[in-house]
C-alpha cells in the first residue's frame, strides 16, 4: 500500500490575481499619491510590482503601509475597501441635506428615489482635489452648491431621461478646486449645480 501524500491547504495569500485586481490596486496607488502618501518614485516602483504580481500576497505588499485601506478576503477574490474614501448617501421618499463643515471623501454615491438631496460644498472639508460623484436618481431632485473656486465635469453622466440638468455655476471645463466629476444617471428628476446665493435671503 503506497504512502498517502498530504495536501497542504492553500493560503489565501497564494491565490492568483487577475488583471482587473492589478488595475484596481494601481488606481488605489494613484489616489495615495494624490493624498501625498507616496512620492513619484515610490508610486512608480509599487505600480511595477502590482502589475507584475501573480498572487494576492504579492499584490497586498504594495498597500500594507497605506492607512485607510482594508483588504477583505472573500473566497478567492480580494476586495480592497478604502474605509474613509467612499460615502454613500441615500434618500427615498425623503429629504437629505449635507452642509456646513461635513467631510467629503474622494468618492460619493448619491441614490435618490422620489426624494430630494442637497449637497452644499461651500464650507465642506474636501479630502482630495478631485471628487467623483456617482448619481443614481429616479424621480427626485439633486441640488449641488459649490464654492466659487470649484469646477464640475458632467461628461460622464450616461443617462438623462425625463429630467433636467442645469449648471448655473458655469464652471464646467474650468480647472477649479475641488473638481467634481459627475457620473451615473438622472431619470425623471433634476440636477442643479450652483454657487452659494449672495445677499440677505441666500
Amino acid at each position: 500500500m503506497g504512502e498517502e501524500t498530504e495536501t497542504k491547504p492553500l493560503s489565501p495569500r497564494d491565490y492568483r490575481v487577475s488583471d482587473e485586481e492589478r488595475e484596481h490596486v494601481v488606481g488605489v496607488l494613484q489616489k495615495a499619491i494624490g493624498h501625498g502618501m507616496l512620492d513619484l518614485d515610490e508610486f512608480t516602483q509599487r505600480t511595477d510590482i502590482a502589475l507584475a504580481a501573480r498572487t494576492r500576497g504579492e499584490l497586498n505588499a504594495v498597500l500594507v503601509d497605506i492607512p485607510g485601506l482594508i483588504n477583505r478576503e472573500v473566497h478567492s477574490v480580494p476586495a480592497y475597501v478604502p474605509s474613509d474614501q467612499r460615502l454613500e448617501l441615500s434618500a427615498k421618499y425623503s429629504t437629505l441635506v449635507r452642509n456646513g463643515r461635513w467631510i467629503v471623501p474622494p468618492e460619493l454615491v448619491v441614490r435618490n428615489k422620489y426624494g430630494s438631496t442637497k449637497l452644499d460644498f461651500s464650507d465642506a472639508q474636501v479630502a482630495s482635489r478631485v471628487v467623483q460623484v456617482e448619481l443614481d436618481c429616479k424621480w427626485g431632485s439633486v441640488e449641488v452648491v459649490i464654492p466659487e473656486q470649484a469646477s464640475v465635469d458632467l461628461n460622464a453622466i450616461t443617462e438623462l431621461k425625463y429630467g433636467s440638468l442645469q449648471d448655473k455655476s458655469r464652471s464646467e471645463g474650468r480647472n477649479g478646486t475641488p473638481h467634481l466629476v459627475f457620473s451615473g444617471r438622472v431619470h425623471g428628476g433634476s440636477l442643479v449645480i450652483r454657487h452659494p446665493r449672495r445677499g440677505l435671503f441666500g
